[in-house]
């Protein structure tokens, strides 16, 4: 087991699809994250575009951007195949501080790859893949993982976190929602502290899912034992999250963040994806839909956020 970099806070990012763009990262590493991860990345295309990439001088951080104000930053890898998980594992270890392996992804594209959270089904498979991938790499391998496939097998995560541990996984974010529910109902936070003591509390257990509010940060940690909390689609749109809980950590208090905050914060996420030549228009785009939420008029400034075609547009709404 590597160890873990030193975090300054307990609130990390989640990995998102179209929204943990380095750009958007980069925007919660100064509003406090303390650890922010990639979106997550198919082992498949890290393999096939190191070849490309070579052929034109490029590197694997020209597909999969970062900054390094970002550290410490972990890359999120799906897949199953274990010599291209080992292969991909060892491209992108010179660049990231963390490999974060993805077994918490529902979407029915990645699940059906036997990917992401179908692998919950496959112990034997993972605790193979596991001990080859943490012996490939010097640097901490982490588990991002579900707690099943439905309500009949939601107690899939406790063999897997004890395969994990096992291997030497360095951490273990749970989301405590089974592929089934998606994003819907509750997380069942009480999962988060069965597995706190299930494993060793050398083993630091990142609480996800339903994080909103900094109270929603101090409740889980208090409810389960978690050590660290890792928030999704509470900070979309609103970066000033991470330091609000920071804050209401220490202090049980926090200041609220201003519509201009907020307006503020996406021009300067604007112009950091200047930098960043992966980042799309659409997904540009989307991010402005999450920074209008809560803005007077905001209905309607949706509206024409979804007709705009450049960046200079959205500018002139805001």
């Amino acid at each position: 087991m590597s160890k873990l970099p030193n975090f300054k806070g307990k609130a990390f990012l989640a990995p998102m699809a179209g929204v943990s763009d380095p750009a958007f990262r980069l925007l919660c590493v100064e509003s406090g994250a303390s650890l922010v991860v990639t979106e997550l990345t198919s082992i498949h295309a890290v393999v096939a575009l190191e070849k490309q990439l070579k052929a034109q001088k490029k590197k694997i951080t020209d597909f999969i951007e970062y900054s390094k104000k970002e550290r410490p930053i972990s890359v999120q890898l799906f897949g199953s195949d274990i010599d291209l998980t080992l292969k991909a594992a060892k491209i992108v270890e010179p660049y990231f501080d963390i490999i974060d392996f993805n077994m918490g992804c529902p979407a029915p594209h990645i699940t059906a790859q036997m990917a992401g959270a179908a692998l919950l089904t496959e112990p034997n498979h993972m605790e193979k893949l596991f001990k080859k991938l943490v012996d490939c790499v010097n640097i901490p391998v982490t588990l991002k993982m579900r707690a099943g496939v439905g309500p009949s097998n939601c107690y899939l995560w406790k063999p897997m976190a004890k395969i994990a541990e096992s291997a030497g996984i360095s951490m273990i974010t749970f989301h405590p929602r089974t592929v089934k529910q998606g994003y819907s109902g509750k997380a069942d936070w009480n999962l988060i502290k069965e597995l706190r003591s299930e494993v060793s509390k050398k083993i630091p257990i990142v609480g996800n899912g339903d994080i909103r509010s900094p109270e929603d940060a101090k409740k889980m940690i208090a409810q389960t034992g978690c050590d660290y909390v890792m928030i999704g689609r509470g900070a979309m749109g609103n970066p000033g999250l991470f330091n609000q809980v920071n804050s209401y950590l220490k202090t049980e208090k926090y200041a609220p963040v201003s519509k201009e905050e907020q307006i503020t914060a996406f021009f300067k996420y604007l112009d950091y994806t200047k930098n960043y030549p992966t980042i799309k228009f659409s997904n540009i785009r989307t991010q402005a839909m999450y920074f209008s939420k809560g803005i007077v008029g905001g209905g309607k400034l949706r509206v024409k956020i979804g007709k705009t075609n450049s960046v200079e547009q959205l500018r002139k709404l805001f």
